[in-house]
């Protein structure tokens, strides 16, 4: 049984004994380390499941960055300062393109508007956009015309990482090859990564490659921390959801 929180314990472990360093975004793009780690965690609902992830975290001695919609089902005060407080990263999950639909300036008002509520509660120096599979409309399109680092933001992970040299592994779709069934969360350099043999399904998969010491050397994995249980019921609804939107993005992908 892939996607349990103490499987995800168990991967940070090997990655820990292998003398990876993890840092928030914000801390790689200032100074990257060598052999790093960026745990990114979009929280696009069950902020209590990031909150966890986050306890967890702390007291293993690792950072993490923690990106939260501006919507009720991701946004709770209290978990977001409490995250900030364990000593993680917290950054704006943006979405205005698609709230605004399309309108490129009030996409632009209404991320003003997020942001500073968000610092109102945390310091945020990082942002990334949220895929929105259903929408229409690309998030990161705001970016044609205007620039958030004149908003004091460092890094958004799409413009500011550059995927040559570092891996990305994400959890979209429940499981790490998600790129196949994903509508916008991929970089351009997947293909490349396949033919190296860079490819990993379940986290067991992971796992091994970091033990035999095959995995690369900086990485940032993108994690959705509501698809992560260890009470069969909330597992096995997450399961059967996921693989239904699976087939949902699989049309949309073809459609496109």
């Amino acid at each position: 049984m892939d996607f349990r929180i103490k499987q995800f314990q168990q991967l940070l472990n090997a990655l820990q004994k292998k003398s990876y360093v993890f840092q928030t975004f914000a801390e790689f793009i200032h100074s990257p380390k060598s052999k790093a780690i960026v745990l990114r965690h979009d929280v696009d609902k069950l902020p209590v499941n990031s909150l966890r992830f986050a306890r967890i975290q702390a007291e293993m001695g690792v950072k993490g960055s923690y990106y939260f919609r501006a919507v009720p089902q991701s946004w709770v005060d209290n978990i977001i300062k409490e995250i900030a407080d364990l000593g993680h990263e917290v950054g704006y999950h943006y979405e205005t393109m698609d709230t605004s639909k399309g309108n490129v300036d009030k996409a632009w008002d209404e991320f003003k508007h997020h942001l500073d509520k968000l610092r109102e509660l945390v310091d945020v120096k990082t942002i990334c956009m949220h895929g929105s599979p259903r929408s229409k409309f690309d998030n990161k399109a705001i970016w044609k015309k205007y620039d958030y680092r004149t908003l004091d933001i460092i890094g958004e992970p799409y413009y500011d990482v550059n995927f040559d040299k570092v891996f990305y592994l994400t959890d979209t779709g429940r499981r790490w090859d998600g790129w196949k069934t994903s509508v916008r969360d991929k970089v351009s350099q997947q293909e490349k990564w396949v033919k190296q043999g860079l490819v990993f399904h379940s986290t067991n998969d992971i796992i091994k490659a970091v033990e035999e010491n095959s995995f690369p050397d900086q990485v940032m994995f993108t994690v959705h921390p509501q698809r992560w249980h260890d009470k069969r019921i909330p597992w096995f609804k997450e399961l059967v959801m996921q693989n239904i939107k699976n087939q949902i993005k699989k049309i949309l992908i073809i459609r496109k």
